[in-house]
């Protein structure tokens, strides 16, 4: 039991701003990849109004249930599994609204970068998983 007490004390929040403007350009999650270690937490924070977080079918680990936040509220996600995480901003992911979480050994990899992307989602997809190659 201790084991579990030290995890969870030593847990991380990391802050994820939803942005209409941001370093990487217009309708950002920023950043729009983190890498993160089981049982941290991931804050997206609604500085711009109109935007939520919402995870992308197929990129979730295994066991990991769907989610989606409410419009314009900060949310939180605790990621206990590890593997990548896609997720979405719903009205803006063909304006190229997504981010991307990477949580310890990535097992649904293939999977996740399998998954077509819509409008300019596939061109943000293509840079954000160019970062996680290079950060393996």
């Amino acid at each position: 039991m201790a084991g579990l007490t030290a995890g969870v004390a030593n847990a991380a929040e990391i802050e994820v701003q939803m942005l209409n403007k941001g370093d990487k350009g217009g309708m950002v999650f920023q950043p729009d990849f983190v890498v993160a270690e089981p049982g941290d937490s991931i804050k997206f924070v609604s500085v711009d109004k109109g935007h939520n977080a919402e995870s992308i079918e197929g990129m979730l680990p295994d066991g990991v249930e769907s989610f989606k936040s409410g419009m314009s509220k900060d949310f939180v996600l605790t990621v206990e599994k590890d593997g990548l995480y896609g997720i979405k901003c719903t009205p803006h992911y063909g304006m190229g609204m997504v981010a991307l979480i990477t949580v310890g050994e990535p097992a649904n990899e293939d999977a996740a970068m399998a998954v077509k992307q819509k409008g300019k989602a596939k061109s943000r997809f293509e840079e954000i998983f160019a970062e996680y190659e290079a950060a393996k």
